[in-house]
């Protein structure tokens, strides 16, 4: 209360000594406004020239809410201070600079809120200079979020009368009200009567922030299917005006169609049997309208496209379509004429099978209607035989088999067909494999031999074998088909032999001769060796006529045990004269070689062809001298 008192007695005799006499002038500047972003920071400055400086002056700030100035902040030389009971107090502050002459006095004002933009006024009044004021223009902005649009989502009709809704756009917690302008691709959009329609709403928030809300409609035409729209927000920052372009949007445009088109879409080109057509029909309108199909005025569905699989020539003929507009009610058609190329079947003659006589002439023919020029190429066992529509054969043996014809249409890869004759030619039989009619063969003694007979003829003839007793032989296999026989029997040879194949039909026989001789195994000569190792196979070669009645086993059995003991007498004396066991000079000197030959020996007599086993004792029993005899 003493302050107040203070204050109000300064301020009485202030006004009393200012109305005594002014000695001079007070003069104020500040700005005309500040602008400053919400929750930044605003400074306003007051500057005043004085020649007593703040000795004698007083400043006192104020707000205009409204009509009402409010003071804010007070200052002398006895107090300063703030005003409680206004919106600014605890978020400001005054500062001074300059004592004498040109005094600056700032007000700061931090967390700037919507309710601060106002007129502040600086006044300053001297004892000697008399009093002015200023007063500064704050301006708070809030740049607003970014725009969002939608468009409509349902179809837009060119035939509706009235302009229908686009879409719409909004910008929300801007200030001060932010602008919006709808755009066509790059040209802005006005009001314009019966054409554009743009209606704005404006919402204040509890925050005093602007929320704007712009809706557009538009007497759409057939170009707008292609355009593109959006708006563009302006809105006021501090020192100038910022602008932010929403997302473009397209709009879904109804038009009636004027034209209908009807095409193939599927295969390109040519079209032969087989293949999958599909047809389409469209509208140069949207939505398409509902699509009829007629093949040959006869109708078939109400969907698109037609597909057709698998076609053939009965597909060939006229197809149409005919569309129905469900707005103007209006029917459109299109047609076209599809040709289907195909390749029928082939067709021989005769067919399947034909029998000839040997020197018969053989024509066959095979054909295939198409809607193209054909050729035909004829095959046997995969080899091409002929090429033409005709086949012409002389009727021989070989000649019997299966003829495929192959129908092509050169211009067409893709149409290919063909058929097949079998061809039997009657005649004798032929017994095959050689041209000779006897075969000679050599066996040894006890062996199995496989003797193997093929024929061919048609009918197909019957097989026998028969030995040389006119024994019947049975065969081991026998394999046969329509034209062709083969069999195979297993004789053993005892000795030589002959066996007869005969092949026979109705239309004649053949035969062939095997003969067999039988021969005697012999073995090879063995090579010269001093230790000799003798198993039964190397004897087994002995000819029969040197054999005693007890048999060549018993003969064999002795020989071995012969020579083995011969073998063991050697290398034994061998030994005993190498350690001087037996003595050595001229009077001791014993002829080993001749008195084993006469005590010991045993002698064998071979006859001039028993060369082998001559061979075989000389190797033991010879006249080898020792190292020391030569």
């Amino acid at each position: 209360m003493a302050l107040r008192k203070n204050t109000s007695l300064f301020t009485g005799l202030f006004i009393l000594a200012l109305s005594w006499r002014v000695r001079g002038k007070m003069e104020v500047k500040m700005e005309d406004r500040v602008e400053v972003l919400l929750k930044d920071t605003a400074q306003i400055s007051c500057v005043f020239t004085s020649e007593e400086g703040t000795g004698g002056t007083m400043i006192h700030w104020y707000m205009m809410l409204g009509e009402e100035r409010k003071r804010i902040f007070y200052w002398d030389s006895a107090v300063e201070g703030m005003e409680r009971d206004t919106p600014l107090y605890g978020r400001m502050n005054v500062s001074r600079t300059g004592v004498s002459g040109e005094v600056e006095v700032v007000l700061t004002i931090r967390d700037v809120q919507l309710g601060d933009e106002a007129d502040y006024i600086c006044e300053v009044m001297s004892l000697t200079d008399g009093s002015d004021a200023g007063h500064t223009r704050l301006r708070v902005f809030a740049t607003p979020e970014f725009p969002s649009i939608e468009k409509e989502q349902t179809g837009i009709s060119v035939t509706k009368e009235d302009p229908s809704k686009i879409g719409s756009c909004e910008v929300r917690n801007g200030y001060p009200k932010p602008n919006i302008t709808w755009y066509r691709d790059q040209t802005p959009l006005q009001n314009t009567p019966g054409e554009v329609i743009i209606v704005t709403k404006n919402t204040v928030e509890s925050s005093r922030l602007v929320t704007v809300h712009s809706e557009l409609q538009l007497k759409v035409t057939k170009s707008d299917k292609d355009a593109s729209f959006y708006c563009e927000v302006s809105y006021l920052v501090p020192g100038g005006t910022r602008m932010t372009e929403s997302a473009l949007i397209n709009i879904t445009v109804h038009y009636p169609s004027t034209a209908v088109n009807m095409w193939v879409e599927s295969p390109t080109g040519t079209i032969i049997q087989g293949d999958t057509v599909e047809i389409h029909c469209q509208g140069n309108g949207y939505p398409q309208p509902p699509i009829t199909f007629f093949h040959n005025k006869k109708e078939l569905k109400s969907l698109t496209p037609l597909v057709l699989p698998d076609v053939t020539r009965l597909h060939n003929g006229n197809y149409s379509c005919l569309s129905f507009d469900l707005e103007t009610f209006e029917e459109m058609a299109s047609q076209l004429e599809l040709f289907v190329n195909f390749l029928d079947p082939a067709v021989l003659d005769p067919k399947d099978t034909t029998v000839v006589q040997t020197g018969d002439a053989v024509s066959v023919t095979c054909n295939a209607l198409s809607t193209l020029p054909t050729h035909t190429v004829w095959f046997k066992n995969g080899e091409q035989v002929a090429e033409g529509h005709v086949l012409k054969l002389e009727a021989e043996l070989d000649t019997s088999g299966t003829y495929v014809c192959v129908v092509t249409v050169p211009t067409l890869e893709r149409l290919e067909t063909s058929g097949a004759i079998r061809v039997y030619v009657q005649g004798p039989p032929v017994i095959s494999e050689t041209e000779e009619t006897e075969t000679l063969l050599e066996e040894r003694m006890d062996a199995s031999v496989t003797l193997s007979c093929h024929a061919k003829g048609y009918p197909t003839p019957t097989l026998t074998w028969t030995a040389s007793d006119s024994q019947v032989l049975k065969g081991v296999s026998h394999n046969q088909t329509e034209e062709e026989v083969t069999s195979m029997i297993s004789v053993k040879v005892t000795s030589d032999l002959t066996v007869h194949c005969h092949a026979a039909s109705v239309q004649g026989n053949d035969s062939k001769v095997f003969r067999i001789k039988a021969i005697l195994q012999t073995t090879p000569p063995a090579p010269p060796t001093t230790t000799i190792t003798t198993t039964a196979s190397s004897i087994t070669g002995l000819p029969k006529k040197n054999a005693k009645k007890e048999g060549n086993g018993v003969i064999i059995a002795v020989i071995i045990i012969c020579l083995l003991l011969l073998a063991i007498l050697g290398s034994v004396l061998y030994f005993l004269y190498k350690k001087g066991k037996i003595p050595y000079g001229r009077s001791g000197k014993q002829d080993l070689t001749k008195e084993k030959s006469t005590k010991n020996s045993i002698v064998v007599e071979m006859k001039s062809e028993n060369n082998e086993e001559a061979v075989l004792l000389q190797g033991v029993n010879g006249e080898k001298k020792l190292p020391n005899d030569q």
